[in-house]
C-alpha cells in the first residue's frame, strides 16, 4: 500500500474516540488511541462511567493528551441495574443495551458541539453518528475492529440495509457472496448465522439489527478504518475499497502491549505454574468475555483436555454458577492443568515460553494476541465474527476448527482432544504451527505498526486540509 506521511509536527488533531460498550471494542479504540497520542494529538474517549473506571490505565505521559469523558447510559426497561456493557448482560439482554445506547444521541451531539474536534472515530452500533457530524461539519470515520474480510462478505450498503433482497434466509449467509470476485471459502456454518440471525441480521420492533446499523455506519461515514494490515488480507481490502467507493485505511493489528504487573492480577502464581511446563507444551485456553458455554460443551472442552493427555491453562470465565466442571476433573489434572476463574493477563500468557497453542473462541482480537507469540491456533466459535475469523485462518492454515456437527454446532470431548494433539504435537499439524511462525513476523512487528498509525494520521490531515481548502473557496 502506499503510505501518506503524518501531519506536520506542528499541526495537532483532536480526535474523539466513541466505541460500542464491549470490552473487545473499546479496548482496541484505547490501544488506538493511546498510539495517536503518542505522536503529540489530542484524544477524548467517550463512553459510560463505569467503563471507563474498568478500562486497563494509560501511561502516566499520556495523562494530559488523552481525556476521558463519562456520560451515563440512560435507564432502559430490562436492563439489568448498573449494566453499562455486554460482559455485564446475558446474549439475550445485548439488545436492550443497544437500546439505551442509542439513547445517548443528545448527549453526544451537545458533547461533539462544545468539544468541536477535527474528527470523530465511532464504532458501528451508533449509526446516528455521521448525521450529527455532518450537522457539525465534524468529519467522521467508522473504526472497524474486526478484519477486512468480515465487513467484504457483509457486502454492500445497500445489501446491509434491507434495500436489496439477496440474503434473507440463514442458509444464504453459508456460501461466500456474490461479489466476492476471488476463490474464497469464507462463509458461516449454518449453526453460526443461526445463532445470531435475529439480533444480527433481522433485527425487531424494539431494535434495528446490527447489519442495519454496520450498513448505515458505513454509508455515512468519510473513512473507513480496519484493525488490520493490508499485507494479511490485501484482496478484502481490494474489495472494501471497490464495493464502498471511499478510503479504507488498515490502521495495523494493534497488537496488545502487556497488561499485567509482575504481581499484579495473580500473575506470580499463574507463572510459576508456566514456568514448571516445558517449552510449548502447554495449551491455552479462553473463550473471550461474551461467549456462554453450555454445560454439555463446557463438559466435553473439559474431559477433551483430559483426554489430550497435555499440559492446559484454562481461563474459565462462568456466568452462571449452575454450569459446573465435570466432577473430579480438577483432582484428576492437578499438576498437568490449571484451571483459573478470574481475569488474566492474556498477552502476558500467551507471550510466556511454556505456551504452543490457543484454544480460541477466534474473536479477532485474541487471534492477533496469539498470533503475534507465534501460538497456533484450534479454534471453537460462538457469536458474531467468529465464524468467519475461522475460516479466514483456517485457509491460511494458521488456525484449525474442532469439527462439529453443521446444523447445531454440537462437538464430542474425543474431537476435541484429537485436534489439539493435531496442531500442537503431530506431524500432521507441522503446517499450522509453521504458517502461525511465518506469520508472527507480522502480527507482531510495533515499527510496521508504527508507520500504520502515522499513514492513518497522514490521511485524516488531508482529508481535514481539503475540506478546509474546499470552505475557504465558498467563503471567498
Amino acid at each position: 500500500m502506499e503510505f501518506k506521511p503524518p501531519p506536520p509536527a506542528e499541526e495537532k488533531l483532536h480526535i474523539v474516540m466513541f466505541p460500542w460498550l464491549a470490552f473487545g471494542h473499546m479496548i482496541p479504540f484505547l490501544e488506538l488511541s493511546r498510539l495517536i497520542a503518542q505522536k503529540g494529538h489530542k484524544i477524548s474517549f467517550v463512553s459510560t462511567p463505569k467503563n471507563i473506571d474498568r478500562l486497563p490505565k494509560l501511561p502516566p505521559n499520556l495523562s494530559p493528551l488523552v481525556k476521558f469523558v463519562k456520560i451515563p447510559l440512560p435507564h432502559t426497561e430490562n436492563l439489568p441495574e448498573a449494566a453499562e456493557a455486554t460482559i455485564d448482560v446475558t446474549y439475550d439482554e445485548a439488545k436492550y443495551l443497544k437500546f439505551a445506547y442509542d439513547g445517548l444521541q443528545k448527549p453526544i451531539s451537545l458533547f461533539l458541539e462544545s468539544a468541536s474536534p477535527d474528527w470523530v472515530f465511532f464504532d458501528f452500533a451508533p449509526y446516528w453518528v455521521p448525521e450529527i457530524a455532518s450537522k457539525l461539519k465534524i468529519p467522521c470515520a467508522y473504526f472497524n475492529i474486526l478484519n477486512a474480510a468480515f465487513i467484504g462478505f457483509l457486502g454492500p450498503v445497500p445489501i446491509m440495509m434491507g434495500g436489496e433482497d439477496y440474503r434473507t434466509k440463514p442458509e444464504d449467509f453459508t456460501v461466500p457472496p456474490k461479489w466476492v470476485p476471488f476463490e474464497s471459502t469464507v462463509a458461516f456454518r449454518i449453526f453460526e448465522i443461526l445463532r445470531i440471525f435475529g439480533d444480527s441480521v433481522v433485527g425487531d420492533d424494539e431494535n434495528v439489527s446490527d447489519l442495519y446499523r454496520i450498513g448505515a455506519t458505513i454509508k455515512g461515514c468519510d473513512l473507513i478504518a480496519v484493525k488490520s494490515c493490508s499485507e494479511f488480507e490485501p484482496e478484502w481490502f481490494q474489495l472494501l475499497e471497490d464495493l464502498h467507493r471511499k478510503p479504507v485505511i488498515p490502521v495495523g493489528l494493534l497488537p496488545a502491549a502487556d497488561d499485567g504487573g509482575e504481581n499484579g492480577g495473580g500473575w506470580s502464581v499463574m507463572k510459576e505454574w508456566l514456568d514448571k511446563q516445558g517449552k510449548e507444551s502447554v495449551v491455552y485456553i479462553a473463550f473471550g468475555s461474551e461467549a456462554e458455554l453450555s454445560q454439555e460443551e463446557l463438559t466435553e472442552v473439559a474431559l477433551g483436555l483430559e483426554l489430550s493427555e497435555l499440559p492446559f491453562f484454562w481461563v474459565l470465565r462462568k456466568r452462571s454458577n449452575e454450569i459446573k466442571l465435570p466432577d473430579g476433573f480438577e483432582e484428576r489434572t492437578k499438576g498437568r492443568g490449571l484451571v483459573w476463574t478470574s481475569w488474566a493477563p492474556q498477552p502476558r500468557i500467551l507471550s510466556h515460553d511454556s505456551v504452543g497453542g490457543f484454544l480460541t473462541h477466534a474473536g479477532w482480537g485474541s487471534v492477533v494476541d496469539g498470533v503475534q507469540f507465534g501460538r497456533v491456533l484450534i479454534t471453537l466459535t460462538f457469536l458474531s465474527d467468529q465464524g468467519i475469523n475461522a475460516r479466514v485462518l483456517e485457509e491460511k492454515k494458521m488456525g484449525y476448527e474442532i469439527p462439529r456437527d453443521e446444523r447445531v454446532g454440537s462437538f464430542t470431548r474425543n474431537l476435541v482432544a484429537e485436534s489439539i494433539r493435531l496442531v500442537m504435537v503431530e506431524e500432521a499439524g507441522k503446517i499450522y504451527r509453521n504458517s502461525v511462525k511465518d506469520m508472527s513476523r507480522l502480527f507482531g512487528d510495533r515499527d510496521r505498526q508504527d508507520k500504520y498509525v502515522d499513514n492513518l494520521l497522514g490521511h485524516l490531515h488531508s482529508h481535514s486540509r481539503l475540506k478546509n481548502e474546499r470552505v475557504q473557496k465558498i467563503i471567498n
